[in-house]
């Protein structure tokens, strides 16, 4: 970083850093005793569509790497599209195996981002679920390397108070995003 960009306030962007997915099985725990929130078992990987064969290739080979996991009960891993054109890789892991799940996440994000393609990766999520039914999801935003919470209420309405709570329990397990206005609303996102 120059001198120029110290006065006019630049900063360096923070590098992703996917070792920070590990981080959820222990903040589950946390997650569990505090709100009563426990894993669904689905969690997915968000990112700009690439067209091209190499993008389809690495996308077809991480769909095979996953779901060559003999441990793996529940549907393969799929793809999806979403109303905004975003493209999903979703994986199924029993809703007790969080660790195996946040492995496909990371197996996921480090293959396309070896493969050079980790400026179109966007945000990683896993499904969480109380006994009440309410939804929430913990987002990694792959560009900031922070979590937020993320809890749909409707289709187009959210728990903000839920939101917040999550964060104040959560504050010490995970780097939580800072900066309200990036935790985005991912509407219809797989995995909630």
């Amino acid at each position: 970083m120059g001198f120029l960009d110290t006065l006019l306030g630049r900063t360096r962007p923070v590098p992703p850093d996917l070792d920070r997915l590990f981080g959820l099985p222990s903040a589950a725990v946390t997650l569990e005793a505090a709100a009563g929130f426990t894993a669904t078992g689905v969690g997915s990987v968000c990112f700009s569509s690439v067209e091209g064969a190499e993008f389809s290739r690495i996308q077809e080979e991480v769909r095979e790497l996953l779901a060559a996991d003999e441990q793996r009960t529940g549907p393969p891993v799929g793809s999806e599209r979403d109303a905004f054109g975003y493209s999903w890789l979703v994986s199924h892991r029993d809703a007790d195996d969080l660790p195996a799940l946040v492995g496909d996440l990371h197996a996921v994000n480090s293959a396309l981002e070896e493969s050079g393609f980790g400026p179109q990766l966007l945000c990683s999520l896993v499904g969480f679920r109380d006994p009440g039914g309410r939804r929430l999801g913990l987002v990694y935003l792959y560009k900031r390397g922070t979590f937020y919470p993320f809890a749909p209420v409707a289709a187009d309405r959210r728990d903000n108070a839920l939101e917040l709570q999550v964060r104040g329990v959560l504050t010490d397990d995970l780097r939580i995003e800072p900066d309200l206005s990036r935790w985005f609303a991912l509407w219809g996102a797989p995995g909630l």
